[in-house]
């Protein structure tokens, strides 16, 4: 009879890595049927970006929202001019942006002010044209107005002062007690002012604050002092 030879199957090679090097011990092998992890699609990755964003320009957005009411409640605050009386220098329903706090009123300055006299309750416009310890004196025949004697250079002003009719404005000389200004609108003859004796020199503390800029209309953008 002859001999059957039992042949011993090969043993398998040892699983190897890319580099040559063999896998450890216990490590399983890639089935070569189990598909690969599946990268995360474009659509996936742009909406996650899109939320960041979103969420970044609204960190943003609430920041500068409490800057501005921090700013607009204690430091600055913004006005509409209401009537013609700054005319050319200002116009009816131009927005202005003022200085609050740390002022101290000079002479020149465009101010708003809040005092009720005659018939007016609102906020005005008007430029300061003296301060506390200064003297006005106003001569209508040659439309020129002195402090402490001196005449003004007024090229704002929008025409030549006519002696009012009212007897409440035909005063012509002022002193302005410390802690008080002389405003004047810039359209003289349009303008209830300082020479209206119901209104007179005002105590500082009615002053609102400094006219610094013209914020709107667009067109009109320009810095004020």
């Amino acid at each position: 009879m002859s001999e059957t030879q039992n042949t011993a199957a090969p043993l398998p090679e040892d699983p190897q890595l890319p580099d040559g090097s063999n896998l450890p011990e216990g490590a399983n092998q890639p089935d070569g049927n189990a598909a690969a992890p599946t990268p995360p699609t474009d659509e996936k990755k742009k909406k996650t970006d899109l939320a960041t964003d979103l969420f970044t320009w609204l960190q943003a957005l609430t920041m500068a929202l409490v800057f501005l009411v921090v700013v607009f409640a204690f430091f600055a605050r913004v006005i509409n001019v209401d009537g013609e009386s700054m005319v050319p220098t200002l116009h009816h329903r131009d927005l202005l942006f003022l200085q609050c706090i740390n002022y101290e009123p000079e002479q020149g300055d465009i101010v708003v002010l809040r005092k009720s006299f005659a018939e007016i309750d609102s906020p005005i416009v008007k430029r300061v044209i003296a301060v506390g310890g200064q003297t006005v004196e106003i001569d209508y025949s040659t439309s020129t107005v002195y402090v402490d004697g001196v005449p003004l250079d007024e090229p704002y002003i929008n025409e030549a002062m006519l002696m009012p009719s009212s007897d409440k404005e035909r005063g012509t000389y002022w002193e302005v007690p410390q802690g008080s200004v002389f405003v004047m609108g810039d359209n003289r003859n349009a303008s209830a002012d300082s020479r209206n004796a119901d209104l007179g020199t005002v105590d500082t503390r009615y002053i609102l604050g400094r006219a610094i800029c013209v914020l709107l209309p667009f067109q009109d953008f320009r810095m004020l002092v």
